[in-house]
């Protein structure tokens, strides 16, 4: 008896540690609860999960064919979540808590729709727009390290504040664009267009490599590279890290210099992907680097992790056209989002959970000396 009630422990403090599956049972509590909703309403849940398995799959035609154009669009939807995700990911690793992943973002997409706007088309414009993205995205995230490295401002009112200075100054600078209107400018240039890839009747494009990319670059710098170790060990301690002679000035600011990056090249993903054959002269926010919080946290920070999330999120958000065709309500998939980033939140509880349950098997090991 001694012996399995050990194993039970055992089990239950390695289901307790494993970050993996402690966002795979909220993801799976997000969707039970969505499906009690469903049933609640009068709804067939069944509808639900053959919307979602269509957009991961592709729908079967009646003569037998798949249509692959969902899984193109549900890749697409997902590019950007993954990249504000990563957004998100880096600071956090340094300890930092990212929310303007949402303006680097806006910065990144006036920037390359600026360079497709403003230079006369060549072959490989597009290239120098994401290249363009890259740059503003980065500027823009780079401004909130400095000053929390040098000044100790929190980026957290930084990042809220600098949210709304990038919608506003976007507005300003799009509105100086050739053929701006109230909502739109002049068409872009097909040369500025990512080229659509493998699935042309979707919006899936050439942006997917560069995700792939990103998705590798991070995971190379937080575990392969001396200043992502610094990183980390910013993140863990920064007193401590300061006193063994890292600089953390030098990784908070970096963290965010590369995290706005990822952020500028999902603006530029978004804007060129062929979804707006016009540029775009926004009046609120795509609420992408939001949701990019939302990923992060279901992805544990890591670079599979935010892939894995990333695409959950896009097959979401690619299902609600074909839920509403199947007179289920498309707000259920915002419901299951909330849902699993409530779920995931209480991972704190979980931790206070697993320290209980140590000092309570400390204190039987005590009273068995």
């Amino acid at each position: 008896m001694k012996d399995n009630t050990a194993e039970k422990k055992s089990f239950v403090d390695r289901l307790l540690d494993s970050d993996v599956m402690i966002s795979i049972l909220v993801v799976i509590l997000g969707f039970i609860v969505g499906t009690l909703l469903i049933v609640m309403v009068g709804k067939n849940p069944a509808d639900m999960f053959s919307s979602i398995f269509d957009s991961m799959f592709g729908k079967a035609r009646n003569n037998g064919t798949w249509n692959f154009r969902y899984v193109g669009e549900t890749l697409a939807y997902s590019m950007p979540y993954i990249l504000c995700g990563l957004a998100m990911g880096l600071p956090a690793r340094v300890g930092l808590f990212n929310i303007g992943a949402e303006g680097q973002y806006i910065m990144g997409m006036t920037a390359a729709q600026s360079v497709a706007l403003l230079v006369t088309p060549f072959p490989g414009l597009w290239f120098f727009c994401i290249i363009a993205a890259l740059i503003a995205g980065s500027l823009w995230g780079g401004i909130v390290g400095l000053l929390k490295a040098r000044f100790n401002v929190s980026e957290v009112v930084a990042t809220i504040m600098l949210n709304y200075i990038a919608l506003y100054s976007s507005r300003l600078i799009c509105f100086q664009l050739p053929g701006a209107t109230t909502y739109n400018t002049a068409p872009l240039p097909a040369l500025s267009k990512l080229t659509k890839f493998l699935i042309p009747t979707s919006n899936l494009n050439v942006g997917v490599f560069f995700v792939l990319a990103s998705v590798a670059v991070y995971y190379f710098v937080i575990n392969k590279t001396k200043l992502g170790f610094a990183m980390r060990a910013t993140g863990y301690n920064k007193n401590a890290s300061k006193c063994s002679g890292i600089s953390t000035v030098k990784s908070i600011t970096a963290s965010m210099l590369i995290a706005g990056a990822f952020a500028g090249m999902a603006g530029a993903i978004v804007l060129l992907g062929g979804a707006f054959p016009k540029g775009r002269i926004i009046t609120g926010m795509d609420n992408y680097g939001f949701m990019g919080i939302a990923v992060s946290l279901v992805g544990n920070n890591t670079a599979i992790g935010n892939l894995l999330a990333g695409i959950l999120f896009g097959i979401l958000k690619q299902s609600q056209s074909l839920m509403q065709s199947r007179n289920i309500p498309k707000e259920i998939t915002f419901i299951i989002q909330g849902l699993i980033v409530v779920f995931i939140s209480l991972r704190s509880g979980l931790e206070i959970l697993k320290q209980r349950r140590n000092t309570k098997r400390l204190r039987e090991e005590a009273l068995s000396k």
